[in-house]
């Protein structure tokens, strides 16, 4: 018998395949509000004429969601179990969209802060749920596999938002005119203008995320309860070393990613790039998540032949020298390297993930709110990265994820030799 939350079999069989279907929805719904981030950089920069460092406190704000939220998520799954918790995400998620109506009106940039970090709260919920949850229905030998699928539908949701995104938001962004020039009234009408294009599809969005939300609700005696523990469990779990450390891969992988997929429309808009307009390069970014797609359809199926740990460390180690490569070089090789991090980014975050939790039993949920906190790296390494971008440029800035993809291919070596070893619950599990 199998603990909740375990990666393996959770639920029935006759609800295995629906379950399934609702994970990758989710997947889906998360992913394609995440990446719209991205799209929103170039016009927020615009509209408020901000620099790098000022622009990536969008990212900041969002991604500290996951430090905030994350235990208490985990926590109150462990109460309501996955699905009311998946329920309770994405109504957040939905609120957070709304109030991108009136951030609008009103033109001010911590109004925008504000929505994306009720929105980021919601879909933190969502995932510390509907990550074990996955990695749990089904053979527990096959857990890498699954959840690299689920984050192969997140990118397909990754790979259409950027398109999406750039016509519906990028398509007639203007350069803010100079706020000395303008009174506040004429300033703040001018941002309420470009602003508007931001309304309808986070209205959009939360019309579908209520419905998805309903669903669930309908769906909830589906998946049981995970066992309920305190708050202070998660303190006990770091002392699980394959955790921690998975936790800091967590960290430095987002922190990367986030900074890449940040970066690359005001990247390829550079005149020593490609020289092209915020919509085309938008569109250009859904390259990017696209290869991502296609790396884990690629990987699902590699997973189930090679060793987690090998494949991690080589991906991390093909995408680092890209990024380097992207750093050194000009026009359409260093457009071509920096999109191509995609396909190497992708089976990262899911074996980082069921590589941390395996064995760890009815720990999972909490296990899971840990690597979901440490999703925070996604708020840290692009500050940090838009810091050295405003003082040596947006392609020196890349070496801030050659670093963090050297500790990524270091965790990966390490678990495949078995330096960093499996709680000893996984030997217990498959006995």
């Amino acid at each position: 018998m199998h603990a909740v939350g375990q990666p393996a079999a959770v639920t029935p069989g006759e609800h295995q395949k629906p379950l399934t279907a609702l994970m990758m929805s989710l997947f889906f719904a998360f992913g394609f509000c995440t990446v719209l981030v991205d799209t929103l950089i170039p016009k927020l920069k615009a509209m408020f004429s901000l620099s790098y460092a000022e622009v990536m406190l969008t990212q900041f704000c969002f991604f500290l969601a996951y430090f905030v939220i994350s235990a208490p998520a985990g926590w109150l799954l462990s109460r309501i179990g996955y699905l009311r918790g998946v329920t309770v995400g994405l109504l957040v998620m939905a609120g957070g969209c709304l109030l991108f109506t009136p951030a609008a009106w009103l033109g001010l940039y911590p109004g925008f802060l504000l929505a994306l970090f009720i929105l980021a709260s919601g879909v933190t919920t969502v995932q510390v749920a509907a990550n074990p949850m996955t990695a749990g229905l089904g053979d527990p030998r096959h857990a890498h596999s699954r959840l690299t699928l689920a984050q192969a539908f997140n990118s397909v949701a990754t790979m259409v938002g950027p398109i999406v995104g750039s016509a519906l938001i990028l398509a007639h962004t203007t350069a803010a005119p100079d706020a000395r020039t303008l009174s506040a009234a004429a300033l703040t009408l001018y941002r309420r203008q470009e602003a508007r294009a931001v309304q309808l599809p986070f209205i959009a969005i939360a019309a579908i995320l209520m419905a998805l939300a309903a669903l669930c609700w309908a769906l909830r005696r589906w998946a049981p309860a995970a066992k309920a523990q305190p708050l202070g469990s998660y303190w006990r779990l770091m002392g699980h070393r394959r955790l921690a450390l998975g936790a800091l891969s967590i960290f430095t992988y987002v922190g990367a990613e986030v900074s890449i997929g940040s970066a690359i429309a005001n990247y390829l808009m550079q005149g020593e790039v490609l020289g092209v307009k915020a919509q085309v390069a938008g569109s250009l970014v859904s390259i990017y998540w696209g290869l991502a797609m296609v790396g884990r359809f690629i990987g699902a199926a590699a997973l189930r032949r090679l060793r987690p740990g090998r494949v991690l460390a080589g991906c991390a180690v093909g995408a680092g020298v890209l990024a380097m490569t992207s750093a050194l070089s000009i026009g359409v090789a260093a457009a071509a390297a920096i999109l191509a991090i995609g396909l190497f980014n992708s089976v990262m975050f899911p074996t980082i993930f069921t590589l941390a939790i395996e064995g760890l039993g009815e720990d999972t949920p909490q296990a899971s709110g840990v690597l979901c906190l440490a999703i925070v790296g996604g708020a840290v390494v692009p500050v940090v990265t838009g810091l050295v971008a405003d003082r040596l440029g947006l392609g020196r800035a890349l070496f801030v994820p050659v670093v963090c993809y050297a500790w990524i291919g270091a965790y990966g070596w390490l678990t495949s030799n078995g330096v960093i070893k499996a709680h000893p619950a996984l030997a217990e599990a498959t006995i």
